[in-house]
C-alpha cells in the first residue's frame, strides 16, 4: 500500500516536471515567435507615426519662422521702395484747392524767367513750375500738347473741389485744353488781353499728363 503511494507520487511529480519543461519551452518558443513577428510590425507602425508627426512639427515650425523671417524682410524692402516712391525728393505730395493752385501761380516767380529760343523755352518753364510746386509740397503734372504743328507744354493739378485744372507755365494764366481745338482759343487770358491766331497750326492733337 504504502509502496504503490510512494510509486503514485512519483508519477504525479515526473508528469509536473515534465509539464513544467514543456510550458517553458512552449512559452519561450512563443514569446520568439511573437517578439519576431511584432518587433518589425510594432518598429514599422511606430516610425510611421513618430516620422508623421515630426515632420508635422518641423513643418509648422519651419514654415513659421520662414513665414516670419519672410515677412520681416519683405516689410522692411517694401518699407523702403514705398517711402522713396511716395516721398519722392523728401515731401509729402498732396493735391492743392483750385484756390491754393491759383495762388501759387500767382506767387511763383517762373513767369519772370525770359524765355530764349532753343535754350530756355516751354519744356524749361512747365519743368520750373513743377519743382517749384513740389518744394511747396503741391502736387503738378507736366502736361505735353501735341498740335498739329509741334507740340507745348504746360502744367496742371489735380484739385480736391475743381479737379484736373491747367496753367500756361509762361503766363500762369488759366487754360482749358480740348483735342480738337486750337490751343490760342483755350487760353482764358487776363483782363485785357488778347491772343491772336498764331501763324502754325496749333490744333491740340494730343494731350499727355505726367505725374
Amino acid at each position: 500500500m504504502i509502496r504503490q503511494f510512494f510509486i503514485t507520487m512519483v508519477i504525479l511529480v515526473v508528469v509536473c516536471l515534465v509539464g513544467f519543461i514543456v510550458y517553458n519551452i512552449a512559452y519561450g518558443i512563443g514569446e520568439a515567435a511573437g517578439y519576431d513577428e511584432g518587433y518589425p510590425a510594432g518598429q514599422s507602425a511606430g516610425y510611421s507615426s513618430g516620422e508623421q508627426d515630426g515632420y508635422d512639427e518641423g513643418y509648422d515650425v519651419g514654415k513659421e519662422d520662414g513665414y516670419n523671417e519672410g515677412y520681416n524682410l519683405g516689410r522692411a524692402d517694401g518699407y523702403d521702395e514705398g517711402v522713396k516712391a511716395g516721398v519722392g525728393h523728401g515731401y509729402i505730395f498732396t493735391d492743392p484747392t483750385y484756390a491754393q493752385a491759383v495762388s501759387f501761380m500767382a506767387q511763383d516767380k517762373t513767369n519772370e524767367n525770359i524765355y530764349v529760343e532753343g535754350v530756355y523755352e516751354c519744356r524749361h518753364f512747365a519743368t520750373t513750375v513743377c519743382n517749384n510746386a513740389e518744394e511747396k509740397g503741391w502736387r503738378c503734372a507736366y502736361v505735353g500738347l501735341g498740335f498739329r504743328d509741334g507740340g507745348h507744354a504746360i502744367v496742371a493739378f489735380d484739385t480736391v473741389d475743381m479737379g484736373l485744372v491747367y496753367f500756361e507755365a509762361i503766363t500762369d494764366e488759366r487754360v482749358r485744353p480740348v483735342v480738337g481745338k486750337r490751343y490760342y482759343q483755350c487760353i482764358e487770358p487776363r483782363a485785357g488781353y488778347y491772343y491772336a491766331p498764331p501763324s502754325y497750326d496749333d490744333t491740340i492733337v494730343d494731350i499727355l499728363v505726367a505725374w
